[in-house]
């Protein structure tokens, strides 16, 4: 059985982040503008983001996110052990969509990105995408709406495509493979350590609100 969730979680990620960077060359070689590669981009992952958490969620839970899998492992629902072979499986899932994406577009197998992506602005860009991707999923989870979570996180993920400084990036493994392809999603290197801990710091603030908005108060108080 963790067999299976593993593989779902590799595969899942890996189809994540091949259209993440599929779709970022892609836009790229049909428009100069900007605003219509963001378009395609954004669009491209909110289908697939759909498509994957609500196949593959009934066998892994759909984390593709080591942010998702390491509260799950606090909240008791994975053992360490598992939760190390979640972020494994998710890192290298990730970087075998990307380099696959770099493939098919004729690319470099890996082609480490040149997109320098630094400041503040954008960090805070990657405290906010995380934060609301964790508070919504632990919110609906919670609520039991669990069936409505792939629709909630496509749109949110959508959403914030346009409204975050980032883009939001929102997950470290999805991160690290975009270090991986020189194209218009990519990310340099030197910028995902920053980028990663502005994640952890969102993944922790969005689930500390879903906390106090989700434990009853002690009578009397």
């Amino acid at each position: 059985m963790l067999r299976k969730k593993l593989f779902a979680e590799f595969l899942g990620t890996a189809v994540l982040v091949a259209t993440v960077v599929g779709s970022g060359i892609m836009a790229t070689n049909l428009s100069p503008d900007l605003g219509i590669d963001l378009l395609i981009n954004t669009v491209a992952t909110v289908f697939v983001l759909y498509i994957l958490i609500t196949l593959l969620a009934p066998i892994s839970s759909a984390h593709f996110n080591p942010l998702v899998s390491a509260i799950a492992f606090f909240r008791k629902e994975l053992t360490a052990a598992h939760a190390i072979a979640f972020f494994v499986v998710q890192i290298l899932g990730g970087s075998l969509g990307a380099i696959i994406a770099n493939l098919m577009f004729e690319h470099p197998a890996i082609d480490p990105s040149q997109n320098v992506r630094e400041g503040v602005n954008l960090l805070l860009g990657e405290v906010v995408a995380s934060a609301g991707l964790i508070f919504i999923i632990f919110v609906a989870v919670k609520q039991g709406i669990d069936k409505k979570i792939p629709r909630l996180v496509a749109a949110w993920i959508g959403a914030a495509y346009f409204f975050t400084s980032s883009t939001s990036f929102a997950n470290p493994a999805v991160t690290i493979a975009r270090s991986l392809t020189d194209s218009f999603s990519g990310i340099n290197f030197s910028s995902v350590p920053a980028f990663i801990g502005a994640q952890i710091v969102g993944a922790a603030l969005g689930y500390a609100g879903f906390k106090y908005l989700t434990t009853k108060a002690k009578s009397g108080k």
